[in-house]
């Protein structure tokens, strides 16, 4: 059981708005400084969109060194280095395993608690923050901060003002708002004059401006290779699957694709749905397998080297009816065929709705945050941690640590703060 909380018991050193991966982290480490820590969550569990992540199993972190990592973050990736250099993946998978999730890793270098449940990951950090005594306040909600002339003094929630010396907002982006995430931290930043950048989603399915793809709905494809391009610049290639959908396009190739979406120019992508085989030797099989069809359709070639479902649309895509004979395909048709099955076009026309996202891109411009210890740098005992910051990255638990090592560092500068003030 949480200790509860009321606005009558003792002023708080640090007070933490949010109760996700940032939040509790952030929490944590004010409290092993020695501050007195308050968590404040509005909803009726701490760290509930951990729950979804990972389908379930919480991809806690990507276990690669801090160059590797902020490779992997398209947007602003020094401004996290104080803070990976605070917890980088290691010493996160440490202090899990210290509070009883073991972990373990898996291809990609993804990191997941042995017992593939992210219910684990939030009880080894609700067991941390009650033995470092952090009070935690659930179905509380946060409406506003406070500051006189020496900066924040309190908050205001549906429970009344809260006084405080420090405040940590952990608020996380917009995406999943069923978890929590509202959009509350950026309100909270612009009142206090931060500036906040446009949010928009990232690791989010695709609609594409051609249709075909809907007539698939359902379909994964396996083993391919995409290729984005903008401005004739290729930003992404990688290989592994995709899934066809009702808008367009989605599955682990297309969310990774979409977080180095440009703000500018259209993105155009293409799948190379045999990159074991080059035109060439794709050329030479079709040949072969068309001249041995004789009064075949073409439909039934292309049922060998694509799902049956696929065969048609395919054909159709390459401007050929897939019920000719095999002994009228020409070899210039045969040719496009065997072009096409190595570079099929697509092209983006938009994303889906960022309450949809994996995570939000955008947030709290990190020009009014201090690298070096999250802090506002207009505003004394103001932190910002996770999501809510203007840093994002791929998929493959990135994401995740950098809300734990944005927490950790905004916790741990939070209690220096207030102890530099207090002496």
């Amino acid at each position: 059981m949480h200790t509860a909380f009321t606005p009558t018991g003792k002023t708080n050193d640090v007070l933490v708005i949010g109760g996700g991966a940032a939040g509790m982290m952030a929490a944590l480490f004010a409290a092993q400084e020695g501050a007195r820590v308050t968590l404040v969550e509005k909803n009726e569990k701490l760290g509930k969109k951990i729950y979804i992540t990972g389908k379930g199993r919480c991809n806690v972190t990507n276990r690669c060194d801090v160059d590797t990592f902020l490779q992997n973050v398209p947007r602003n990736p020094r401004f996290l280095y104080s803070a990976l250099r605070l917890m980088n993946p290691d010493d996160l998978l440490a202090l899990l395993a210290a509070y009883g999730c073991e972990t373990k890793v898996e291809r990609g270098r993804r990191a997941f608690p042995v017992s593939d449940k992210a219910s684990d990951v939030t009880k080894a950090l609700e067991k941390a923050l009650r033995q470092s005594g952090v009070r935690v306040q659930l179905n509380t909600c946060v409406k506003g901060l406070v500051k006189d002339e020496n900066g924040i003094c309190a908050v205001e929630t549906d429970k009344g003002t809260w006084h405080c010396k420090a405040v940590i907002v952990c608020t996380g982006g917009v995406s999943y708002p069923s978890t929590g995430s509202t959009g509350d931290g950026y309100q909270f930043a612009e009142k206090m004059g931060l500036k906040v950048t446009e949010r928009k989603p990232s690791l989010v399915g695709l609609l594409t401006k051609e249709a075909w793809p809907m007539q698939l709905q359902g379909l994964t494809l396996k083993n391919i290779c995409l290729t984005g391009t903008c401005c004739g610049k290729i930003i992404y290639s990688e290989q592994g699957e995709m899934l066809f959908t009702h808008f367009g396009v989605s599955g682990p190739l297309v969310i990774e694709l979409s977080s180095h979406l440009p703000d500018k120019g259209e993105t155009a992508f293409f799948l190379d749905l045999k990159p074991g085989l080059s035109s060439e030797q794709l050329d030479a099989r079709l040949q072969r397998e068309i001249k041995a069809a004789g009064k075949k359709q073409l439909n039934s070639i292309l049922q060998t080297l694509l799902p049956q479902r696929m065969a048609p649309v395919f054909a159709a895509v390459c401007q050929l009816d897939g019920t000719k004979v095999c002994s009228q395909v020409t070899g210039k048709e045969r040719s496009l065929i065997a072009q096409t099955l190595k570079k099929l076009p697509l092209t983006v026309k938009g994303t889906r709705p960022i309450a949809e996202a994996i995570v939000t891109r955008g947030g709290v411009d990190v020009k009014g945050i201090a690298p070096g210890t999250m802090a506002a740098k207009n505003i004394p005992g103001l932190y910002f941690a996770g999501e809510v910051v203007d840093v994002d990255a791929h998929t493959g638990g990135y994401n995740l640590q950098i809300a734990f090592s944005t927490g950790a560092l905004a916790g741990q500068s939070a209690a220096r703060f207030i102890k530099d003030r207090n002496e």
